[in-house]
């Protein structure tokens, strides 16, 4: 099991110099602080206030001890409780796994007693 979990432990297609330790996962955030739509088709601007707001990211690189997420997995986190790192010009969210809310990925449809979100 550890050789797969390296094998996976840097993302193929970005290439990072980067091996994650222990519990620790990178992501790269899906969408930027600007504009949004709601379900509805309204346009919200990035001023508008809302209360605390979680996230989506990519999972792009794991540590030899996460156990319930891989590279390529969908997070959702707290952006407030965040550390970033910048890698080639690229900005990556670093975080322990304790602190990833939701995992979306693809190998849980069909599941049968799964929603498609590990909560």
């Amino acid at each position: 099991m550890s050789a797969k979990r390296n094998e996976h432990s840097t993302p193929h297609h970005d290439k990072l110099p980067i091996r994650m330790l222990h519990d620790r996962v990178l992501v790269r955030q899906e969408t930027g602080e600007g504009e949004r739509r709601s379900g509805g088709g309204i346009l919200i601007p990035a001023t508008a206030a809302v209360g605390r707001r979680l996230a989506w990211a990519e999972v792009v690189a794991v540590g030899q001890n996460v156990r319930t997420v891989e590279p390529g997995d969908r997070v959702l986190f707290d952006p407030e409780d965040r550390a970033e790192v910048e890698v080639r010009g690229v900005a990556y969210v670093l975080m322990r796994e304790r602190d990833l809310h939701a995992v979306a990925a693809d190998r849980f449809e069909g599941s049968e007693d799964s929603t498609g979100l590990y909560l």
